[in-house]
Parts: structure tokens; C-alpha cells; sequence
């Protein structure tokens, strides 16, 4: 009896031990079970400021394909994804983790991710899910759409409630690949951020509710509150390493290397104003290989609205530059800009143009060029000596094609698609569909349509966006909100 009651206990030990071995393979002892905010913020600025596209340098004439019809190059695209929403709930994430230890500062940054990413998603499709997203946790799963004046409004609001947060008395920030927890910087990118957001709102400038007018000058108008940029060191910009999941974005990317070439309007403006960028951009042309280095006759380039067999033939017979090797051979080669300072400087230009504020505009317009070719590493003698060319000189009365044509080279492989959007905004610079290759009876679309998910997951409400918005249905040349003057 006694051996039975030992076998019996052992049996029972042995089965407890059973349900506790198999209960633990359900966590990983290895892994962490919580994020803390400072290793949330290094994997959202990855996703933020990691700009580099060419599905945009494509669509902004700037790039052409020629391994096959490409959407963003012939504007034959239709719907986009949400998947801005999955980087918002590690904005979300980082809050909670902010939260739980009691780290403000995250949050204040918080401010700007959902700034940044909102935006992305509205200026994509128009009205989004902003208030009600991201509750599903609360069972919110098929949330409104809000208005984009709405978005807009809360997306100033926030940023400016940011800056004001961001004081010299602020926690310490860790995690910061972007600017190693400087608080200055930061409170420079969300008010140069805040008036790039303003100016794409010039369409909307009496518009009573926005106050864009107002609140960008209280913007300029008070730098020790609102400081901006004050030069390329202060970008919002991502810096690549040479380390695995961290080099620049095309490295070793073998269409780069083999079906990119320069788009010829793109060329032709860098040979008009014989810009040196030209050739940090570009190969020469194979058919002119044997012209000396900075001849800008050895460049060329293909038409983004021509067809895939006509610029075949003018590939095959070397009239084209394929983009400049260091894109796919430099694991580093350039950051890639969110938001930068020439940008910001060609913003004030603009802006004095239109009576926003005082100043010169030449002034704030050559401050871009210089920053522009200094990020892009040209001489300084060079740079000088182009500034001074005739070409390059604010034109009376063309004084805005002047500043866009030069903002939109600033833009060349950074800034996401914020060089499609400026276009979209002002129709310049004109960009190329005369070609037979043509989709979308030759038109320039002017947003995306939502994405499928949406109308099987939450019909009601993407419906009732789209009819708001769009009479004629959800299209790729529905007018949005932003594009309408008031």
C-alpha cells in the first residue's frame, strides 16, 4: 500500500511538472514581453523617415522604367493600402509603454508620428478614419471617416500643443536615431514640418477655420517660440550604415541597376540651367562615353510617357543615363529626407510671393539651391558659380516656376512623395503626358482610391466618405477637399 500511495505520488508530481513545462512553452523566457517607449521610437522613425521612393521620382518625371508598364510612371494606378495604420499603432504602442513608466516626452513625440503619418494617409486618399481608428481594442472596428478640414485642423493643433511640450526641462529621450535626443531639433522639424503643412494649404488661405494665413506667421514671426530649420544638419532625415536591415534602401537593388534611366524632361531642365546635380544624379550616355567628365552633352535621358518599345530602341542605341551607380552600390550613400531645410527655404520663398510674410524672396530661394547642392555634396566654387547664372535668377513674372523647378530637383530620391504632392498643388512643373504610352486618358491622377479592405470590412463608412467627396464615385481623378480653393 505504501508503494502504491509512492507510484501514485510520483505519477501526480510527474503530471504537475507535465502541465507546467507545457504551459511555459507558451512565453518565451528569452523575449521580453513588454516595449519599452524608446525602442518603439527607433522602429517608428525607420518607418517615418525612410522617404526614399521611386515609385515617386517615377510619377514626378523624374525617373523612367523600362522593364515593363509601370503605374506610378504611365498614372495608371488605382487603390493604395492602410498600411500607415499599422505604423500608428506603434505610435499608440509607444503611448501606452509612455504611460505605463511615466516618460512624457514620448508622448509629446507621439504628437508628431500621428501628425506625420495622418497626413500621409489623407493626402493619399482625402477624408481617412482619424478619431474612432485604432480602437479595436475597444471594439472599434469599423470606425467614421473624418473630414480632411478636420484632419488638417487637428494635425496644426497637435503639432503646435508638441512644440509647446518640448522644453528644456524634458525628460531625456533614448532611442533617437534621428537626432540623439536633442529637444531643439526636434521642436525645429515639427514647426518647419508645421509650415509645410500650412503652404499646402494655400489653396484653402480664407478659409476662417483653418486661419492658415495667421497661423503661419505666428509661426515666423516668433523663432525663439517656433524655431525652425536653420541648415541641411538640422533635417529630419534618416542616415544609412553599412549593417544588415540598414543600408540605404536600393542597394544591391538589381532593377536599379538594370531598367532605371533618367526621365528627359528631368535631364533637359539640368542641362538648361547646366546644373552640376546632373551628374551626381546620372551616368553618361553610353553613346557619348567618350566625352570628358562634365560635359553635360553626355547626358540623356528617355520619355516617362513614351512606350515601353520607343524607349527600348533609345536605350539600346545609348542615347540614355542610367541613374547614377552609387544609388545601388553605396550600402550609405545619402540620407534619405523627410523634412528638410531647402525645402523649408523654397516654403518662405513662396511665401513672401504671396504676401505671407516679409523678406526676400530671392534670398530664401538661392538658400535652397545652396542647401540643395551641398546635400548633394557639389563644390562650393561650383555652387557659387551657378547661383550666378542668368538661367538661375528669379524671372519677373515666372518667379514661382522658378522656385518649383528648383524645389522639385531639391526633391530628386527623398521626401517620399511630397514632390508628386507640390505638383498636384501648383501644376508645376509641367510634367510629361504626350507619350503613347499613356493610362488614364492621358490625365495626371489625382489621389488613390480606398483600399478593398475597406468596402468588405467597412462599407457604410468608406461609402459614405466617397459620396461626400466624390460624385462620380471613387476614382483616381476625384478632386479632393485640398485641391478646391475657397
Amino acid at each position: 500500500m505504501q508503494k502504491l500511495s509512492i507510484i501514485i505520488g510520483l505519477f501526480l508530481l510527474t503530471a504537475w511538472c507535465g502541465c507546467k513545462k507545457f504551459e511555459s512553452f507558451q512565453t518565451d523566457p528569452n523575449r521580453t514581453t513588454q516595449a519599452t517607449p524608446d525602442l518603439l521610437l527607433t522602429f517608428i522613425e525607420t518607418r517615418a523617415f525612410n522617404e526614399v521612393s521611386t515609385s515617386n521620382a517615377l510619377a514626378a518625371r523624374q525617373l523612367v522604367y523600362t522593364d515593363g508598364v509601370n503605374a506610378n510612371q504611365y498614372y495608371g494606378w488605382k487603390r493604395a493600402s492602410f498600411d500607415d495604420y499599422n505604423n500608428l499603432r506603434q505610435v499608440y504602442k509607444m503611448e501606452q509603454e509612455a504611460i505605463r513608466i511615466n516618460k512624457p516626452v514620448y508622448l509629446t513625440l507621439a504628437k508628431f508620428f500621428r501628425a506625420y503619418f495622418i497626413m500621409r494617409l489623407t493626402l493619399t486618399f482625402g477624408d481617412v478614419p482619424s478619431t474612432e481608428a485604432l480602437r479595436g481594442d475597444e471594439g472599434g472596428f469599423i470606425p467614421v471617416y473624418d473630414k480632411q478640414e478636420d484632419i488638417f485642423l487637428a494635425v496644426l493643433d497637435s503639432l503646435q500643443s508638441a512644440n509647446n511640450a518640448l522644453t528644456a526641462a524634458a525628460d531625456e529621450i533614448r532611442g533617437d536615431i534621428v537626432y540623439n535626443g536633442n529637444i531643439q531639433q526636434w521642436k525645429q522639424l515639427i514647426n518647419s514640418y508645421s509650415i509645410r503643412i500650412l503652404m499646402s494649404l494655400s489653396l484653402k488661405e480664407n478659409n476662417t477655420k483653418l486661419r492658415v494665413k495667421q497661423r503661419f506667421a505666428e509661426i515666423i514671426n516668433n523663432p525663439d517660440k517656433y524655431p525652425l530649420f536653420s541648415g541641411n544638419e538640422d533635417n529630419g532625415q534618416l542616415k544609412y550604415v553599412d549593417l544588415q536591415d540598414n543600408r540605404y534602401p536600393y542597394y544591391n537593388n538589381n532593377d536599379l541597376q538594370t531598367a532605371y534611366y533618367m526621365e528627359e524632361t528631368f535631364v533637359n531642365t539640368l542641362k538648361g540651367l547646366k546644373d552640376p546635380r546632373l551628374f551626381r544624379f546620372a551616368e553618361k550616355a553610353p553613346k557619348q562615353a567618350g566625352l570628358p567628365d562634365g560635359d553635360f552633352n553626355a547626358y540623356g535621358g528617355v520619355k516617362g510617357s513614351a512606350t515601353i518599345d520607343e524607349n527600348t530602341i533609345r536605350v539600346t542605341a545609348g542615347e540614355a543615363s542610367k541613374i547614377a551607380k552609387r544609388y545601388f552600390n553605396d550600402p550609405v550613400n545619402e540620407p534619405g529626407i523627410a523634412v528638410g531645410y531647402a525645402e523649408l527655404q523654397f516654403i518662405l520663398a513662396e511665401a513672401v510671393l504671396k504676401g505671407w510674410m516679409t523678406g526676400n524672396a530671392d534670398t530664401y530661394y538661392k538658400n535652397g539651391i545652396q542647401a540643395s547642392m551641398e546635400f548633394f555634396k557639389i563644390a562650393p566654387a561650383a555652387i557659387t558659380a551657378y547661383k550666378t547664372q542668368p538661367a538661375v535668377q528669379l524671372q519677373p513674372g515666372h518667379e514661382l516656376e522658378n522656385i518649383f523647378k528648383q524645389k522639385h530637383i531639391a526633391f530628386f530620391l527623398n521626401s517620399g512623395w511630397q514632390p508628386f504632392y507640390e505638383q498636384r498643388r501648383t501644376g508645376l512643373p509641367i510634367f510629361d503626358v504626350s507619350g503613347n504610352g499613356m493610362l488614364n486618358d492621358k490625365k495626371i491622377p489625382k489621389r488613390w482610391m480606398y483600399p478593398e479592405g475597406e468596402l468588405n470590412l467597412n462599407q457604410e463608412n468608406v461609402t459614405a466618405a466617397i459620396n461626400s467627396q466624390y460624385p462620380q464615385g471613387d476614382d483616381v481623378n476625384g478632386v479632393m477637399w485640398l485641391l478646391k480653393k475657397d
